[in-house]
């Protein structure tokens, strides 16, 4: 049921806009990529073009090493669901999830029979009679699933489509996909703006921005070994503290911290403020305290640099207070300046 995905220098131009410019990307057959970043950054580009959806301007979609070049989007096998359901009206939830099999020729109750057993796999079995107009948020993402689902794609494209959901019922459809692929094994291609959803469903995350590739690779690497400041940014990052690294030893505000694999010369320390703990040798004053539930996110004021720690439940640090601070070996990352980051102002995030 699945394909392998092969992008090559894939680019779309829409008169002077460049949407994506020259990706290139694999995922392999039966896998789960995220393909992550802000809105305008070319994501929805990018499933279009592998929907078939789009012509690109440069490059070519492969599938099992087959250029889809020409071929209709209806032949690629490949489903597309968006963050809206998209659910036919007209038509009870059942024929809804049964469509992809009445087009392509059987019979009405050997459709109904299968998308039956899509129902079933999506948990809505008893469901089937009831108008798309008497669901739920959540239940119509599930009937868009299943319909998605009995065409029974190579490739299943996700357009966000978890983000319009709260967060019971986002957990809801996080664990039906996750059924999903150790039932099927589909190959899934899922656009998010959440590093925490592709994390949670992905095998690999690619990072996009202003529709170049940045970075691909497996969620932990990516997320704690950032290839460049803007994919530290994309993934919920916020400390960035400007220093020189000499000998394998990053010196900035925050003094002497050995780093692996860090050329000399001038380099950002990216850290990860779930990474950053409390007590230690490194003296700060806490600038801003910000509730994130039932946890708390400190903005430590380390000389001109700004540290940020996220620390659980109940008592601590108030605005004003002197803390330590301990920043742990594998904790410590370093990226090449580069341009300059438009978030952040002398090593602190913008107001």
């Amino acid at each position: 049921m699945s394909a392998a995905v092969e992008l090559v220098e894939l680019g779309r131009v829409h008169g002077d806009v460049v949407a994506l410019a020259g990706v290139d990307l694999t995922v392999p057959a039966g896998s789960c990529v995220a393909v992550l970043g802000p809105s305008g950054s070319g994501k929805s580009t990018l499933l279009r073009l592998l929907a078939g959806l789009d012509v690109p301007s440069t490059g070519v979609v492969r599938l099992d090493g087959v250029d889809q070049s020409g071929v209709a989007a209806e032949r690629r096998g490949a489903a597309l669901v968006s963050q809206r359901p998209l659910l036919f009206p007209h038509l009870s939830v059942l024929d809804n999830v049964a469509f992809a099999a009445r087009v392509g020729g059987a019979s009405r109750r050997a459709a109904r029979a299968g998308a039956g057993e899509y129902l079933d796999l999506v948990q809505l079995g008893g469901l089937g009679r009831r108008r798309t107009g008497q669901l739920s948020g959540g239940q119509a993402q599930r009937v868009a699933l299943a319909r998605a689902l009995a065409a029974r794609p190579r490739v299943l494209l996700l357009d966000e489509p978890f983000s319009a959901l709260d967060s019971v019922l986002r957990a809801d459809m996080h664990a039906l996909l996750a059924t999903v692929r150790a039932e099927l094994a589909p190959t899934v291609v899922l656009v998010t703006h959440d590093q925490d959803e592709a994390a949670l469903l992905a095998d690999t995350v690619a990072v996009l921005t202003d529709g170049h590739l940045l970075q691909h690779g497996p969620p932990a690497q990516v997320y704690t070994r950032p290839a460049s400041m803007a994919v530290h940014r994309v993934m919920g990052g916020r400390t960035a503290v400007p220093g020189t690294v000499r000998t394998g030893v990053h010196h900035s505000d925050l003094g002497a911290l050995a780093v692996a694999g860090a050329p000399d010369g001038a380099g950002l320390l990216v850290l990860r403020h779930e990474s950053v703990q409390l007590g230690g040798d490194v003296a700060g004053t806490v600038a801003a305290v910000t509730p994130r539930g039932p946890r708390r996110l400190l903005e430590v004021h380390v000389g001109t640099a700004a540290v940020f720690v996220e620390v659980p439940p109940g008592p601590g640090p108030s605005v004003g207070d002197e803390v330590a601070l301990t920043v742990p070996v594998e904790a410590r990352w370093v990226v090449p300046p580069g341009s300059p980051d438009p978030d952040v102002v002398d090593g602190r995030p913008r107001a």
